[in-house]
């Protein structure tokens, strides 16, 4: 009998600590708390795109930025440039966030305004899709569509923007373009969330910039730690940036481009003093080709800076031959680009429905 209660014993303490051990090993999948909208961005899945590295012999990994509380990478910025503010300018409930914006940054400044008492104001191009100016509006935000204009024209949109916020009396402009606070958020959040995700594995980095905090956090980011990692700018066509990255010229490379939020006529101040490996001018043709292969292919719904920067990736994968790793980032979702990108009347119009794969074309 006594040695049946010491292995009854044995075996209740042996069960116990299993017990222990995958409530421990449960507790580590599981996700923390987090403390409200602005803890919950960043930290976005790495997906590989089976696809794409099959036909490369490369691993080609796409951030999904999409899956950011407010639906974008823009979230990034928005975040570090209001506690930027907060910091820096003492803001309180009651502020006036104002910002120039395509909209993702203004939809991630919309959210955190309403989550810490501020006002948002957004003065944003008209040639923007009507998705983002709906969304804008529904979150709260005042907005003001105003005509497309060169940065150097006192009508743009920016300086109309800061306008606004020297002449409002409790007014901040969180400036994205040229406050340094948003390579900040992708120096110590999406870099090193790569680096990680990657197990040390990342070969290269890809991505295409308006304000051009991504594609600098992430280079300055790399410089310094992990040098070898290669990166590339990938860029749409009317921008200045390819020709300066390989020619050193502010000069356009094409007349314009279907994509929003990317592509620049200058030099930002996020932009100052970064270096790249090289650089792609991506035609639209092959931004929108790319959308819908990913959707139909990989079933990920994304617009079409997302299908720019993949596009530039497999160049990259083709630029570096196989058995490396290139990571690049999908934006944000297809959804708030359903009137153009994905209506085959307005593709039609652009030219650019052909582009489409054959087998998919037959499906739509």
């Amino acid at each position: 009998k006594k040695k049946k209660k010491k292995a009854t014993g044995t075996t209740i303490c042996m069960f116990a600590a299993a017990v222990r051990r995958v409530s421990f090993a449960a507790s580590l999948r599981a996700p923390p708390l987090r403390q409200g909208f602005i803890d919950t961005v960043g930290s976005t899945p790495l997906i590989k795109l089976q696809r794409l590295s099959e036909e490369t012999g490369c691993t080609i990994l796409g951030k999904a930025e999409w899956l950011n509380p407010g639906g974008s990478v823009k979230d990034r910025a928005a975040k570090f440039l209001i506690q930027h503010g907060e910091k820096e300018a003492g803001l309180r409930p009651g502020a006036v966030i104002v910002e120039g914006t395509a909209g993702n940054t203004g939809i991630g400044l919309a959210h955190i305004c309403n989550a810490r008492g501020y006002r948002c104001v957004i003065f944003m191009p008209d040639s923007q899709s009507l998705e983002k100016v709906s969304a804008l509006k529904m979150l709260g935000a005042e907005v003001h569509l105003v005509p497309v204009v060169p940065f150097d024209n006192p009508s743009n949109y920016n300086h109309q923007a800061k306008r606004y916020a020297d002449s409002t009396e409790n007014a901040y402009w969180t400036n994205q373009f040229d406050n340094v606070a948003n390579r900040k958020a992708h120096i110590e959040t999406t870099a090193p969330e790569l680096w990680e995700q990657t197990a040390g594995k990342l070969d290269a980095f890809t991505c295409a910039t308006g304000t051009g905090g991504t594609l600098a956090g992430v280079s300055m980011y790399m410089r310094q730690h992990h040098p070898h990692v290669k990166v590339f700018l990938a860029d749409p066509p009317g921008s200045v940036l390819y020709k300066y990255f390989t020619a050193g010229k502010l000069e356009r490379t094409g007349t314009g481009s279907i994509t929003e939020g990317i592509g620049q006529g200058r030099l930002t101040a996020n932009m100052q003093d970064i270096q790249v490996d090289g650089a792609f001018n991506v035609p639209d043709e092959e931004s929108i080709n790319m959308v819908y292969r990913l959707l139909y292919e990989e079933g990920i719904f994304v617009g079409a800076s997302s299908g720019l920067n993949v596009a530039a990736a497999v160049k990259v994968a083709r630029e570096l031959g196989p058995g490396h790793t290139i990571a690049t980032v999908l934006c944000d979702t297809g959804h708030k680009y359903a009137a153009r990108i994905f209506n085959t009347a307005w593709l039609k119009e652009k030219g650019l429905f052909d582009c489409i794969p054959e087998e998919i074309r037959a499906r739509l």
